[in-house]
């Protein structure tokens, strides 16, 4: 059995060969603080959110594609394993995928976590690269292409060609650091405090990094009001959001300008041809692609299934295991 894992900040998606996306589960673990013990793992804890009593506490093991509790993170990969692998006897091979700047040391821990959650042999694959897999881009002619993952944690950049990363750069400014900058305008601006799940829905329906004044959209926010300490309602629209989420989204533009500012300029035209393709969550941030496009002058679309982009190429690397060249699957962190 062969499984692969997009173990993000946000989300954890699991794809299994021969029968597609399983699993699809926010990255979330409820923990009762008295006894240290699970309550639950996946949608159950992220409906707790910012609604449990103080002895229950709804924690997201990972951060910035990075595990930063090691033991929830385990009892969470462990608790997915399970849920689709009924045979208990069956280890399968898993292949997981990482930011393209991760360490030694979070990759090492990543591995632990997938071995003790019954992993019969760990493959690491770094982000874009899984992305482009699934993303159906034919990695293996000499032709480049630039893949930008916006996932919950980080943005991983990259240019591909001849089953190698020619240039990459991975940045923490993706998802959550524009739900950061939502909830902080809201709170400074209106005196408003919101909580997390409430700025996601604000992002996802109304923000925008790319618009005109007729596109202009609001939508009512519910929070506490923090000179009355009463619950209240705001109506918050595109055009208020803009100058908090564009400066977020303009570190992701840099990023991209500098990967493309490294590349051989016969790989610079190569990708002018192919255009960018973006991949993750945070690509469907209203006018992110046309963000890009406008300031790196490059045709820039978004994949197909930019959600489960990196689930599907992750599950699928085990077809180019005898191919993949070194920053691929990282051969010194396989193990058996």
């Amino acid at each position: 059995m062969d499984v692969g894992i997009d173990l993000g900040t946000s989300t954890v998606i699991i794809y299994v060969g021969g029968e597609g996306v399983v699993l699809e589960e926010p990255s979330v673990v409820a923990v009762n603080m008295k006894n240290d013990s699970i309550i639950s793992v996946g949608k159950e804890a992220y409906n707790m959110i910012g609604k449990t009593p103080d002895h229950i506490r709804a924690v997201r093991p990972l951060s910035h594609g990075v595990v930063c509790n090691y033991k929830l993170t385990e009892e969470m990969v462990k608790h997915f394993i399970q849920k689709i692998c009924k045979d208990r006897l069956v280890k399968p091979r898993i292949a997981l995928c990482v930011p393209s700047g991760i360490t030694n040391v979070e990759s090492n821990a990543v591995i632990d976590v997938a071995i003790s959650s019954g992993a019969r042999k760990v493959y690491l694959l770094e982000e874009p690269v899984a992305a482009a897999i699934g993303a159906q881009i034919d990695i293996e002619k000499p032709n480049g292409n630039l893949i930008v993952d916006i996932g919950g944690g980080t943005t991983d950049i990259a240019v591909l060609s001849l089953n190698g990363i020619v240039n990459k750069k991975s940045i923490k400014v993706a998802g959550d650091t524009i739900n950061d900058a939502i909830i902080r305008y809201v709170r400074l601006a209106h005196g408003v405090l919101i909580g997390e799940k409430m700025a996601d829905h604000i992002k996802c329906t109304v923000s925008s990094v790319f618009f005109s004044s007729e596109d202009d959209v609001s939508a009512s926010v519910k929070g506490r009001n923090l000179i009355t300490g009463l619950p209240c309602s705001i109506q918050i629209s595109r055009s208020m959001l803009y100058e908090c989420v564009i400066k977020e989204a303009e570190q992701i533009v840099a990023a991209i300008k500098e990967v493309i500012e490294k590349t051989p300029p016969e790989l610079v035209g190569d990708i002018y041809t192919n255009g960018i393709t973006l991949t993750g969550g945070g690509s469907l941030l209203h006018g992110m692609d046309k963000l890009i496009e406008k300031n790196t002058k490059i045709p820039t679309k978004i994949a197909d299934d930019p959600i489960n982009c990196v689930a599907i190429g992750t599950g699928k690397s085990f077809e180019y295991l005898d191919k993949l060249v070194d920053g691929f699957v990282i051969p010194s962190m396989q193990r058996s």
